[in-house]
């Protein structure tokens, strides 16, 4: 696997590690994993005091409404790599403790307005592998908590302005693999679509259509870890200034080239905002452009850019607040510095 990616988290260790047993239900056994390839129904009978279910790599197709009827206590599921086409609304009001979904690799290409109504306490939502065409800002309304949201390699095409609003929360956020455009000047990329997410620390939009930026506000205390890589970029004054400006750590940098202008095309993103542009921001004649990070700023104002994440970081890392940038620098991250160096 590439330097700076993280592998898809099929089972994700929140919860202390302990023996799985398969499906059959067992009496003092609290977790249960089912990897049987004929599988085609939700294990049934699992016992009350169940807190994590895997079934994976299985023929499971269809859940019903109930399927997680008398499971109270549960903290963990994980469904990747089965045949889910679709879910009813009503799968996960039996389980309000739940923090940790997976769905990677099934056949979504849509889900229920509600289906994350009664799991406020969901803390990982992986959606990766489907066939999501469009979000639905419903789907996150009531998801405060949740630390990590997994998007990757679905059918994305645009961003419904405000759907990350809700996710106060949210410290790592993967886009990458999709169909993301930006199109001036109507931009399929809403102009301060990633403002809300104050405490983001990963941010993948990597191998999608961009080619103009947008950022969230810098995280306090460390730089976002940024994948922009395999887009084609637009490397003149918007995006250079925002890059100098926001200071990110540019992960997969060599994989992170300007398609435009001539003059720039295959040259590394990094490189350029490093060397600075002299035309970008003049001086004293009132024209320099906005700092979207300034106090008092409601979003940023340089035109926008818009998901495999960056850094090895695990979703316990992610979710660490005590976490210092020397622990989590690994050497594949190149940072833009902060002001433009000199052309000598």
């Amino acid at each position: 696997m590439p330097a700076g990616r993280i592998p898809p988290p099929l089972l994700l260790a929140l919860l202390p590690l302990g023996l799985a047993v398969p499906c059959s239900p067992q009496p003092n056994v609290t977790r249960f994993v089912c990897t049987e390839p004929t599988l085609s129904a939700f294990p049934a009978g699992l016992p009350p005091a169940t807190v994590a279910v895997s079934v994976e790599f299985t023929a499971l197709a269809v859940l019903l409404p109930a399927a997680l009827a008398g499971l109270p206590q549960l903290q963990e599921l994980h469904l990747s790599s089965n045949r889910l086409a679709a879910l009813p609304e009503a799968l996960l009001r039996p389980v309000p403790t739940l923090r940790v979904l997976d769905l990677t690799d099934n056949l979504l290409a849509d889900l229920p307005a509600g289906i994350f109504a009664g799991t406020g306490d969901l803390r990982h939502l992986v959606l990766r592998g489907n066939r999501l065409r469009a979000l639905q800002p419903a789907w996150f309304r009531h998801l405060p908590r949740l630390l990590w949201l997994d998007l990757a390699a679905n059918a994305l095409a645009e961003l419904p302005p405000e759907v990350f609003r809700p996710l106060r929360s949210l410290r790592s956020l993967d886009l990458s693999r999709n169909r993301l455009a930006s199109l001036a000047p109507d931009a399929l990329l809403p102009a301060g679509i990633f403002v809300p997410l104050r405490r983001l620390r990963v941010l993948d939009l990597a191998r999608n259509r961009l080619r103009t930026l947008e950022l969230p506000p810098r995280p306090p205390g460390s730089a976002l870890d940024l994948d922009i890589s395999g887009n084609p970029w637009v490397c003149e004054c918007p995006l250079l200034a925002l890059l100098r400006r926001a200071a990110p750590r540019l992960t997969a940098a060599r994989d992170t080239l300007c398609a435009s202008p001539a003059p720039r095309r295959g040259r590394e993103v990094a490189a350029v905002s490093r060397v600075g542009d002299a035309g970008c921001e003049p001086e004293g004649d009132g024209q320099r452009l906005p700092d979207p990070w300034a106090r008092g700023s409601a979003s940023p104002e340089v035109p926008g850019y818009v998901t495999s994440l960056p850094a090895a970081l695990s979703p316990a890392e992610v979710s660490s607040p005590g976490e210092t940038e020397a622990e989590r620098d690994g050497g594949a991250a190149v940072p833009i510095p902060t002001a433009p160096v000199p052309i000598p």
